[in-house]
């Protein structure tokens, strides 16, 4: 059994997934209440799904972008688990887990999280036969900053404000995906996460940590 943790933003969510079954997976949207909604909402999820901690046999965590308070929450939590019962652990970076739930496409897709104080985090990824590849580093800035980078069609999907999503609806050649298609599904994540376990792909659970930011800049084609 896996279970999955996402804090990367105010988009928290968690899932148990077994190889074959998500058991159970919630998300919600909190005010920075992390640190006092992860632990009851994990309680809950385990007792509906009537699994126990113990049952546990390995974690995945969203590794970012996203806010460095709210990061800290998911992989606290985790490592201290994963130390405590010497369990193994797979950071997964926040992006993938949007990218990994679209559809194929002909265009490249930008992923986007909010960052903070009006900006965004984002990372370009281009389709192949295994799924979606991240083209270079994840980069932040605003909105327009983004779209003045876009030169050829693109899908853009993640977390957007209405503001932000209206902005994107008037650039041409911009395909903008749905709000279903926005949310960072934490079986997503636990669907990543398992994968890379079964190829032996782990993280030091002591030393991993979260992803950093560059500066935009680069014309998106």
């Amino acid at each position: 059994m896996l279970l999955a943790v996402d804090t990367s933003t105010a988009q928290v969510g968690l899932a148990l997934y077994d190889g074959e079954h998500v058991l159970g997976e919630m998300t919600w949207t909190t005010r920075q209440h992390h640190t006092t909604e992860l632990s009851p909402a994990l309680s809950g999820l385990l007792k509906r799904c009537g699994v126990t901690m113990s049952q546990v046999n390995a974690l995945g965590v969203a590794i970012g972008p996203g806010s460095f308070t709210s990061l800290r929450v998911g992989l606290s939590l985790v490592k201290g688990i994963a130390l405590a019962r010497s369990l193994p652990v797979m950071g997964i970076p926040t992006l993938d887990v949007i990218a990994t739930a679209q559809p194929h496409s002909k265009h490249p897709l930008i992923a986007v999280l909010q960052a903070g104080r009006t900006r965004i985090a984002f990372g370009v990824y281009k389709s192949h036969r295994s799924g979606w590849q991240a083209e270079g580093p994840v980069r932040s800035g605003t909105v327009d900053e983004l779209l003045h980078e876009v030169e050829g069609p693109v899908v853009i999907a993640g977390e957007l404000t209405s503001e932000e999503r209206k902005k994107i609806s008037k650039k041409k050649k911009v395909q903008l995906a749905s709000p279903a298609y926005c949310v960072k599904r934490p079986s997503v994540l636990a669907e990543l996460a398992w994968n890379r376990w079964q190829e032996n792909q782990t993280d030091d659970a002591a030393t991993l940590a979260p992803i950093y930011l560059h500066v935009a800049g680069t014309p998106i084609q």
